[in-house]
């Protein structure tokens, strides 16, 4: 069984990450990487900006950034001693193939129950789940959101699943 843990603040994400000693870590690439609709720079930058930060974790041996949508950056950065995947059109939650041979544990941090969540729960991997402010989120995201909220007591509120949340934002009671 998977847990689930609500972190508040982004820099806290890569920090819990680190706690739980995760092998693999798969990032949602919308909005941790770069937010919808943004520039192919802004991906570029925010994979490389993502993976230096996440590399520096001590037990991290793969960092695997994941999304739905179609887009790419135009080239995976390498870094010493960790292996980097990018699975655009990952199909999250029902395609698992892409991760089934990764190391753990693992962690998946991603802003969507209804993706990211059961993602991780099929994985048995533990869920960080960050709650972006709502300004300027595409309905889409919205819609999904409001999803997960009816979905994440049936994916992870079982007895002995461990339920945590790190810090508190407005959006905390969600």
């Amino acid at each position: 069984m998977a847990d689930y843990e609500r972190i508040a603040a982004r820099p806290d994400l890569l920090r819990r990450a680190r706690e739980l000693a995760a092998r693999t870590i798969i990032i949602d690439v919308e909005p941790l990487v770069a937010y919808w609709d943004s520039s192919q720079a802004h991906l570029d930058r925010g994979v490389a900006v993502t993976l230096n930060q996440a590399a520096t974790l001590p037990d991290v041996r793969v960092v695997c950034f994941a999304t739905n949508s179609a887009r790419e950056p135009s080239a995976v950065p390498a870094t010493g001693g960790v292996t980097v995947r990018y699975v655009a059109s990952a199909g999250k939650p029902l395609r698992t193939a892409p991760y089934r041979d990764l190391p753990g544990p693992g962690v998946v941090i991603g802003d969507q129950v209804a993706t990211d969540g059961i993602l991780a729960s099929r994985l048995g991997y533990t869920f960080l789940h960050y709650l972006p402010p709502r300004a300027g989120m595409p309905i889409g995201p919205r819609l999904l959101r409001l999803s997960g909220r009816l979905l994440l007591p049936l994916v992870f509120w079982r007895p002995g699943t461990r339920r945590r949340t790190s810090g508190t934002t407005p959006e905390a009671s969600e």
